[in-house]
C-alpha cells in the first residue's frame, strides 16, 4: 500500500516501461553476456574461456552508453557470430517479473497508456515477445534504435515526445537503470520508480534516489478499480 499511496493515479495518464530488468527478469541478459556468449565464443574460436571473458568484457565496456552496446547486428559483425541464434539457445531463461501481466492489464483497465521504451533492438524485442505475454498488454512499443539515441541521452527523450504526445508531468517511468531515470528526470518526467532486484539471481540494485519496487503488486493498481 505504501507505494500505492506514493502515486496519485488520477494525475498519471502515461506509463513508460523499460523491458529488460523491469518487465522482464534481467537474468537472461546477464547470463547471456557474461556466461553463454563467452563460452560459445571460446568454443567457436578455440580460445581460453577466461581470455574470451576478458576480451568480451573489454569490448562491451568500450561501447557502454551507445546504441551499439544494445545492437545484435553490431555485435554480430564485430564478433563474427550470430548473436540472435545464440540468444535463442538460452531463451528458456526469459521470463516476466512477478505480477507483470496483472499490472499491465490493470493499467489498461483504468485507462492508462502503456508504452514500452527500451534500448533493446528489434531482434531482441522479437525474441522476448515470443517467450512472454507482454506484447498483447502494451499500447505502443518504442526502441531507442528507432530514435537514434539510447534512453540515457537527452535526445532520446525529445525524440520520444515527437513520436507521440505525452505530458511529462502526468507520466510515470519505471526503469532499473539510474542513468535512464536521471535522463528522464532531467527531461521533466514527474514520477520515477526503479526495480529493487532486476536480476532474480543477482544482488539488490544500487540505484539511489529513487523508490524501488520489489513486486508490481506494491503499486496496487487494482485498488483503483474498486
Amino acid at each position: 500500500m505504501w507505494c500505492f499511496m506514493l502515486l496519485n493515479w488520477s494525475n498519471i495518464d502515461t506509463v513508460l516501461l523499460d523491458m529488460d530488468g523491469t518487465l522482464l527478469d534481467l537474468r537472461f541478459d546477464n547470463y547471456f553476456w557474461t556466461t553463454h556468449l563467452p563460452l560459445r565464443y571460446s568454443e567457436l574460436f578455440e580460445s581460453d574461456l577466461s581470455i574470451a571473458k576478458q576480451t568480451l568484457r573489454r569490448r562491451l565496456e568500450e561501447k557502454r552508453g551507445t546504441l551499439d552496446w544494445y545492437s545484435t547486428e553490431f555485435w554480430a559483425r564485430e564478433l563474427c557470430l550470430d548473436i540472435v541464434a545464440l540468444k535463442r539457445e538460452v531463451k528458456y531463461l526469459i521470463r516476466e517479473r512477478p505480477n507483470v501481466s496483472k499490472f499491465l492489464v490493470d493499467l489498461g483497465n483504468i485507462g492508462k497508456e502503456r508504452i514500452l521504451v527500451t534500448n533493446a533492438d528489434h531482434n531482441s524485442i522479437e525474441i522476448k515477445f515470443a517467450e512472454t505475454t507482454i506484447y498483447q498488454k502494451l499500447d505502443k512499443i518504442v526502441s531507442s534504435h528507432d530514435l537514434g539515441y539510447p534512453k540515457e541521452h537527452h535526445k532520446f527523450w525529445s525524440g520520444l515526445q515527437k513520436t507521440f504526445v505525452f505530458d511529462p508531468l502526468k507520466t510515470l517511468f519505471i526503469d532499473d537503470s539510474e542513468a535512464m531515470l536521471l535522463a528522464a528526470k532531467e527531461f521533466g518526467v514527474a514520477n520515477l520508480l526503479t526495480i529493487a532486484r532486476p536480476d532474480s539471481s543477482g544482488s539488490l540494485n544500487q540505484t539511489r534516489g529513487f523508490v524501488a519496487l520489489h513486486d508490481f503488486d506494491e503499486l496496487n493498481v487494482s485498488n483503483c478499480l474498486k
